[in-house]
This record gives structure tokens, C-alpha cells and sequence, in this order.
């Protein structure tokens, strides 16, 4: 670049140190981000909102974190994970608004479903325990991972129930009864979204009889070319509501919250690449 005789704005150059920190880092607090700059919190503030407007950072819910919006990295840096808590984190925000029940975005790892997002912060009727970006759910249990497994293709299904069947915990019983998870799968398919099993309680391992965390919950997957990224679920206290009466309440709203996000996915091209 040519020598140019002129100023360099300060508070631009702060903003850029921001964004390339957030770009190394992936996320980051608020304090995180004073630590690695330097510069105040209130400064870093007024940057992180400025850069939010202009869509170059977006703020996660479930722990507070900022990271960089994917329009900042190459297709081949972002995990579909990572593109789709972003996608779907303004929507749980507007569900909340509307349901006032916590919701929680999950995606399917190789043996159980990971939760990367929660409303849970902003409902006003019920908020879930403390647990950390990441959390392990069971995949054969909870509503989340049985609408994964109904509505993934059939050669994904039949690569995870195969290698659910190898892990000999008392978590993957029902793998091995494979006339059960057909019955399952089949049920989920034509309710069109998922339950919690009998059995489950909310703990990976255990079942409700030594766990329970007093919650029903609903789901449905986000399909993509043919894909499931993820599940989006509504859950809620089993004293407030029934599950016949939370599916009547609630299932629309939870459907076009789904839809919302599947095509946003799709127009932000997720699934390609």
C-alpha cells in the first residue's frame, strides 16, 4: 500500500483488534476480551453492539459468549454446529418472548446429542439447571436425539444404532433391542416430533427413577438437503403442564420456530461446502 500522510482512526483500529481476536479465539466474554486488548469493558461494549448491527458478531445465549459471525470465516473454518446456533439463537430468542418455556438447540454427535444454545436465560415461567455450553444428552432418551434418530436417513440411522449397540453402558440398553427402537422410530415418525422416553429423567446415564429432573419435553429436527443438523426442543415441569395439553399449547409455535430456522439455514447456504 502507498504511504498516505494521514491519521489512522484510533477506534477503528480497537474495533479491528476485537474482531481479529474474536476470530482466534472463536469466543470469548467480556472479560475475556478486556484481558486480550486492553481496552474497557464499556469501550468493548459500545464495539461488540456496533459490530452486532453490522452482522460481524453475534452474542450466544446459553453462556453470554461473543463469536464471530460466519460471514467473517470460510465455509471450510465453520463447523455446521457453530453456523447453526447463530442461525438459530435470534428465533429461541423470539420464542421465549412468545412461550415463555426454555428451549435448547442440540446437535448430534457420534454416540449422543450436545447442546450448543438455550433460551433458558430470557424464559419468564422456568429457567433450566446451570450446565455448560456442550452438555452430553442421551441420545435413545430425551425427546432431542429420538427426533434425530426418526427423521436422519436411513444410512445414518442404521451407522449410529450400530454404534450405539457396541457401547455395553446401561444408557444404550435399548439399542440392542432392536424391535423396541424400531417402535420408536415409527411412533416418532408419524407423531412428527419427539418425546422422552418413559425411563428418562434428563441425566445421560441414569434413569428417572434415580434422576429425575421433573421436565417433559418435545422435538423436532431442522432438515436441510435431506440432513438433520440439529433439534430444536420446548421442555417445561411436568406439575404445569400435561404433555397433551403443552403439545396443543405449543407445537405450532415450535414447528414454525423449526421452519424459520431451516430456511434461514438454507438461504445462508448450511448443508454446502
Amino acid at each position: 500500500m502507498r504511504q498516505y500522510r494521514v491519521k489512522t482512526i484510533d477506534s477503528l483500529a480497537r474495533g479491528l483488534e476485537v474482531l481479529r481476536v474474536l476470530q482466534e479465539v472463536r469466543a470469548a466474554s467480556l472479560h475475556d476480551l478486556h484481558l486480550a486488548t486492553g481496552i474497557p469493558k464499556a469501550t468493548l461494549t459500545r464495539i461488540l453492539v456496533t459490530a452486532h448491527q453490522h452482522g460481524l458478531v453475534w452474542q450466544r445465549m446459553v453462556d453470554g459468549a461473543f463469536l464471530p459471525s460466519h460471514t467473517l470465516r470460510s465455509r471450510r473454518e465453520t463447523d455446521d454446529g457453530e453456523w447453526l446456533v447463530e442461525i438459530a439463537s435470534p428465533v429461541l430468542g423470539e420464542l421465549s418472548r412468545r412461550l415463555q418455556w426454555p428451549s435448547v438447540v442440540s446437535v448430534p454427535r457420534l454416540d449422543h446429542m450436545e447442546t450448543l444454545e438455550t433460551n433458558s436465560s430470557r424464559t419468564y415461567f422456568d429457567a433450566l439447571p446451570q450446565r455448560p455450553h456442550g452438555f452430553r444428552v442421551n441420545m435413545l432418551g430425551s425427546a432431542s436425539g429420538r427426533a434425530y434418530l426418526a427423521f436422519c436417513p436411513d444410512q445414518e440411522l442404521e451407522a449410529v444404532l450400530a454404534r450405539l449397540r457396541l457401547r455395553k453402558d446401561p444408557a444404550y440398553r435399548l439399542a440392542r433391542d432392536d424391535a423396541a427402537v424400531r417402535r420408536m422410530i415409527e411412533a416418532t415418525r408419524q407423531r412428527g416430533y419427539g418425546v422422552r422416553a418413559p425411563d428418562f429423567g434428563g441425566d445421560h446415564d441414569r434413569p428417572r427413577s434415580e434422576v429425575d429432573d421433573g421436565r417433559e419435553s418435545i422435538a423436532m429436527p431442522v432438515r436441510v438437503d435431506g440432513r438433520v443438523v440439529g433439534c430444536i426442543n420446548l421442555t417445561w415441569r411436568r406439575q404445569a403442564l400435561s404433555l397433551p395439553t403443552a403439545v396443543q399449547r405449543h407445537l405450532e409455535d415450535l414447528r414454525t420456530a423449526v421452519r424459520t430456522v431451516e430456511q434461514r439455514a438454507r438461504e445462508a447456504g448450511l448443508g454446502h461446502g
